[in-house]
């Protein structure tokens, strides 16, 4: 049965039975993903899945219900269970979004990644593993050597005459790469998106891989102190990935965010812009439409430091007596609808990351986080974390620095960024991967070396 099929039986029946309103979510992501070792496959992965989950108004309440199967018999368990669940819930029902709006015709769909073989891809993998293993003897293995791609398809009705339709589709890989010198060991990060596979040189990528991991060979123990800091693109964006809840309406109403109240304030340096964008080419959450229908829209929500807005959803907004901003979010087909940014990023500027490291006399070059989830407290801002980096002196890159604890205030930090970089780096997959800043400077941190 396909999809209208299903909406049109479903939106008929529901009627029948007294639904007011009904709202029909439906969601496939289909994926490949493959990890080598040594030239061999070590892991292999190849599937689809699809859901759908529906929101009625019965009797003046809300109800919810999923399913996976598209089928006739469905359709009575969906409303059978709308009705059911409806009874149960005591919170203010949630209104469906009308669709009374304009929406941006774009498709993020990629037909060329679309047409690039599962052959192809494990060749790429295997060829760019080949390479970082003949760039330097030092190499000993990968820890992680994977490809991964991922199509989207969206689709949102309802019976107010909403009808939309999305779709998106990625690739990206990710290596990390072991050296060895003498009885020293150390591994670094490799990560990088794209929707054209065919932009990436295997070559570049074996000699970035390989360099990230180099750089941490020799490091050296320095005086435990302030220094000034450069947080390099990954370690920026997840740090402001795990304190970005923090701009959701939701933590603020919910008094879960340090936030609240501090709208058309000061939050941030004036070198600080944050934006939020639905419309980014070779963003993972780039799309037209949130989950409830709201069309998306860029937003900026700090500009020059300032905070200039929230992340809402519908219900959100009312509560605010705003209007939605489009960040009505599911994490999955089957979940309630909650507040979520789609690409949101720092504004880069025009000064390179070799410029922002000549600008400091002694300071430290954070290259990589770790214990994001368990050394950071979301609702204060305080941190404490293990990082590794480089020593700077003169303007100049002196060498690595034994892994270090950097501590300080996320809320502090923003208001101690001096500069911006140009390098604008998306989080990995396995932080958030629509999170993005570019290397800021700060004007200090504490920094405990071991």
């Amino acid at each position: 049965m396909n999809i209208i099929a299903f909406r049109d039986q479903l939106f008929a029946e529901g009627k029948k039975l007294g639904f007011t309103d009904l709202e029909l979510y439906y969601e496939k992501q289909t994926g490949f993903g493959c990890q080598i070792f040594k030239g061999e496959i070590d892991d292999y992965v190849s599937a689809t899945t699809l859901g759908l989950s529906v929101r009625g108004l019965y009797d003046g309440k809300m109800g919810y219900s999923y399913t996976e199967k598209i089928d006739k018999d469905s359709i009575n368990f969906l409303l059978e269970n709308l009705k059911d669940n409806a009874m149960l819930i005591e919170d203010d029902p949630e209104e469906l979004f009308s669709g009374n709006a304009n929406y941006e015709e774009l498709d993020f769909y990629s037909p060329t990644l679309a047409e690039v073989s599962i052959a192809d891809k494990i060749s790429f993998l295997k060829e760019v593993e080949k390479r970082i293993y003949e760039y330097d003897p030092r190499v000993t293995q990968t820890n992680y050597a994977a490809i991964q791609d991922q199509l989207v398809e969206k689709a949102l009705y309802n019976n107010k005459g909403l009808s939309l339709e999305d779709r998106n589709n990625f690739l990206y890989v990710a290596f990390s790469v072991v050296v060895q010198e003498n009885d020293e060991i150390k591994a670094d990060m490799y990560f990088k998106l794209t929707k054209d596979l065919g932009s990436l040189d295997p070559s570049e990528i074996a000699k970035e891989a390989v360099e990230k991991s180099l750089r941490h060979l020799n490091g050296k123990s320095y005086p435990n102190k302030t220094y000034p800091i450069i947080l390099q693109g990954y370690a920026a964006a997840n740090l402001l990935a795990t304190f970005s809840p923090s701009f959701s309406a939701k933590s603020v109403q919910d008094n879960q965010s340090r936030l609240k109240g501090k709208l058309d304030s000061i939050i941030a340096s004036e070198a600080v812009t944050l934006i939020d964008n639905p419309f980014l080419e070779n963003g993972i959450r780039s799309g037209t439409f949130d989950s409830e229908g709201v069309p998306t829209k860029k937003l900026t929500v700090v500009e020059k430091g300032k905070l200039t807005s929230y992340f809402h959803n519908l219900k959100t907004a009312k509560k605010d007596g705003v209007n939605s901003t489009g960040h009505g979010n599911k994490s999955a087909y089957k979940d309630s609808i909650g507040v979520s940014p789609s690409n949101f990023y720092v504004v880069p500027s025009e000064e390179s990351f070799e410029e922002l490291t000549s600008t400091l006399d002694e300071g430290i070059i954070i290259t990589s986080l770790s214990g994001l989830h368990s050394g950071a407290n979301q609702i204060s801002g305080d941190f404490s974390l293990a990082a590794n980096g480089l020593y700077v002196k003169d303007g100049n890159i002196v060498g690595p620095t034994n892994q270090m604890t950097i501590a300080g205030n996320f809320y502090e930090l923003l208001l101690d960024i001096e500069k911006v970089g140009n390098d604008l780096t998306f989080s990995p997959m396995d932080y958030y991967g629509y999170i993005g800043s570019p290397s800021l400077k700060i004007k200090g941190l504490a920094v405990t070396v071991d």
